[in-house]
């Protein structure tokens, strides 16, 4: 249950990753940014997990699964809300990155405990699953994306995860043990 939830929390995080390319001419307009100003809510979110996934390693050291499962949803949550109720590019900006810090730091604690876990004969069928994730939910990301900003305002990419992140936020603090 613990991985399932794992990998549920990471799809939700990484489809986040996506969803904002096609929102990009609408936070033109909306923000009243050019197209590179605009482009950075997305680049921003790409650079912030390639500098804190390898800090990840330092944090599992130091820290139980579950502290390290509570920080990540934490601020995957954090910077989602923040995002949803962002007044002007910056506080967007800044809202991407602190989730962007959560993303990052769920990957490898998704691999780690999965290896911890999951005894060997088992691990190609969760590695398969956790690719098919970490796969699938970069795919789904723009055409999400799209329907949500061709329906309703581009806020609700954050609004409609935000109860997602929270609930697995709660449910990962109730149920994550320590691996």
């Amino acid at each position: 249950r613990v991985i399932w939830l794992l990998l549920a929390a990471a799809f939700v995080a990484i489809l986040n990753e996506t969803t904002m390319s096609m929102a990009i001419p609408h936070l033109i307009d909306d923000l009243g940014i050019d197209a590179l100003a605009a482009q950075w809510v997305t680049t921003a979110f790409m650079l912030t997990m390639a500098v804190v996934i390898p800090t990840t390693g330092f944090l599992m050291q130091r820290f139980s699964t579950r502290t390290v499962f509570i920080l990540a949803m934490s601020l995957f949550s954090l910077g989602t809300g923040i995002a949803a109720i962002a007044p002007g590019f910056e506080i967007l900006l800044a809202g991407r990155i602190v989730q962007a810090s959560g993303t990052a730091i769920m990957m490898p604690l998704l691999m780690t405990t999965v290896m911890t876990l999951v005894p060997p004969h088992s691990r190609g069928k969760t590695m398969g699953n956790i690719s098919i994730v970490m796969s699938v939910a970069p795919a789904l990301g723009p055409a999400i994306g799209g329907l949500i900003v061709q329906n309703l305002e581009w806020r609700f990419i954050f609004i409609l995860v935000l109860p997602i992140a929270v609930f697995a936020l709660i449910l990962g603090a109730a149920r994550v043990q320590n691996v």
